[in-house]
């Protein structure tokens, strides 16, 4: 079952001021383990100012024994979101070909970790996220990824009750999903961790027009015998994120309306994807 209300580190989070969240980024990353990196977590990033400080403060808060680093891939913003990302202390790149594949590719080249975390810009991370996703990966080498869940945070326009109704709907149709037909398709650019020397015999994050990054990495990996993809249910790796694309797509209903058309009659708006 999804959780009805926002926890309290989410909050906490959202309540600081920028300075502040800087400072205490600054301050948690620099008691991390980051010079020799086992993991390493990579967030694209355009004109994410507003955002980009909750995933570094929450991630670099992480409970984990794997040393891991964060690096943020500026994909040529025109605000202060490369500048925000610098002053925590963390890794921040330029890449001036705009696109999320592009941020993502740059930011595997840059990855010293023999795994690679995708996060997002827009998204808080709970304490044992590292851990949650690393460690199936870690005990068992047929996983060749392990993704995660997530769950919006309420705003002006849609308090939380509302997504806990969409979200535990559209967990039934991620089950029939992986159940009917590709698992791939639940895999977000937001959750999903793999081996990076994997990553880079399958093209990278190249993928067909009309699908995305993210599951379409995962389908590769698996379809080439790198091994199965790995569905991390715990609430301990439930990520914390913002509804765009539901926004894009009409709002929470009519983008519920288009996922269940879509998997049953049609084009499935989330098939290898975005966040919804």
């Amino acid at each position: 079952m999804r959780p009805a209300s926002t926890p309290a580190y989410v909050k906490e989070i959202l309540g600081y001021a920028n300075a502040d969240k800087v400072q205490l980024a600054k301050c948690a990353y620099a008691q991390t383990d980051h010079t020799a990196p086992l993991v390493s977590i990579v967030i694209p990033a355009y004109n994410e100012e507003e955002h980009i400080l909750n995933p570094i403060l929450s991630i670099s808060r992480n409970t984990t024994n794997f040393p891991f680093e964060i690096i943020v891939v500026n994909n040529n913003s025109t605000d202060k979101t490369g500048e925000l990302a610098a002053s925590t202390g963390i890794t921040c790149i330029l890449e001036t070909k705009k696109g999320v594949t592009a941020a993502r590719t740059a930011g595997l080249m840059a990855a010293k970790g023999k795994y690679v975390i995708n996060a997002d810009a827009d998204s808080i991370y709970p304490k044992e996220w590292i851990n949650e996703l690393i460690s199936p990966m870690e005990q068992d080498d047929k996983v060749a990824l392990a993704y995660g869940r997530f769950a919006f945070m309420p705003d002006k326009m849609t308090g939380r009750f509302s997504y806990f109704l969409y979200e535990n709907l559209a967990d039934l149709l991620r089950l029939y999903k992986r159940t009917m037909k590709d698992e791939a398709m639940n895999v977000y650019g937001c959750s999903s961790a793999f081996r990076k020397a994997d990553c880079l015999k399958v093209d990278l994050y190249e993928h067909p027009p009309g699908t995305g990054e993210d599951g379409w990495l995962a389908l590769k990996l698996r379809d080439k015998g790198f091994g199965r993809l790995h569905y991390v249910s715990t609430m301990k790796a439930l990520v914390w994120t913002i509804d765009r694309h539901l926004q894009q797509d009409g709002g929470l209903w009519k983008a519920l309306a288009m996922r269940v058309k879509g998997v049953f009659f049609g084009s499935d708006p989330d098939k290898y994807h975005v966040k919804g």
